[in-house]
């Protein structure tokens, strides 16, 4: 069993080392989730919210779509926080002191809207001091967090103004990728198929192979 699982676990390493970045081409999509439980500290809301970013690299543009209902407060800012490890907690990376537009009052709405990464008035002025002092390393900051898995989206309440619900970004393979990664993955399974039927025909070479 468990030359099995070695086996099955080399390959898959091997698989996924064997994807190009170029893969992974413009628009990315980026999908999430968000809750009271993933705020830090959690908060006890039951409300809920989903989104969608589309970072496009090549167009320079962030398209981004969120909705969300059953605040227990009434809606009051909302944006993107950059760059940390989940459920930890870190500053703003898109435009303060909201996204333009952001309806507020509510307990229950959505948003979108598309930004062009290449306008400072994008980001945070402290997002881009930190990123370098750019607007150029800022979007690339943005989106190498995104990538990553270190950004979150939040929206926050008159009831907890540091934020009612939140997710971190969940990036989404593109068709191309998945093609590729399971085509490999179906070569890797289809060779560890092979070399274990080659180990169980193989005859014992002494008594002590049965041990």
């Amino acid at each position: 069993m468990n030359t099995i699982r070695s086996l099955v676990c080399a390959g898959l390493a091997a698989c996924c080392a064997a994807v190009p970045v170029s893969a992974f081409a413009v628009p990315v999509t980026f999908n999430f989730f968000l809750s009271g439980p993933a705020e830090n500290p959690p908060v006890p809301s039951l409300a809920t919210g989903t989104g969608v970013v589309i970072f496009d690299l090549a167009a320079h543009t962030m398209a981004i779509n969120f909705s969300f209902a059953g605040l227990f407060g009434t809606s009051t800012v909302a944006h993107i926080h950059c760059c940390v490890d989940a459920p930890g907690n870190v500053g703003v990376a898109t435009a303060t002191p909201s996204f333009p537009g952001f309806p507020v009052g509510v307990s229950s709405g959505s948003y979108s809207n598309l930004f062009d990464t290449t306008l400072a008035s994008t980001f945070r002025a402290g997002f881009i001091t930190s990123s370098g002092g750019s607007v150029a390393l800022a979007e690339s900051s943005l989106f190498a967090g995104l990538s990553a898995g270190r950004a979150y989206l939040n929206v926050h309440s008159t009831l907890y103004p540091g934020g009612e619900i939140r997710g971190f970004a969940v990036p989404v393979p593109e068709p191309a990728t998945l093609s590729l990664l399971l085509a490999g993955l179906a070569g890797v399974f289809g060779a560890t198929r092979r070399r274990l039927k080659a180990a169980v025909s193989r005859p014992a070479l002494n008594g002590s192979a049965l041990k």
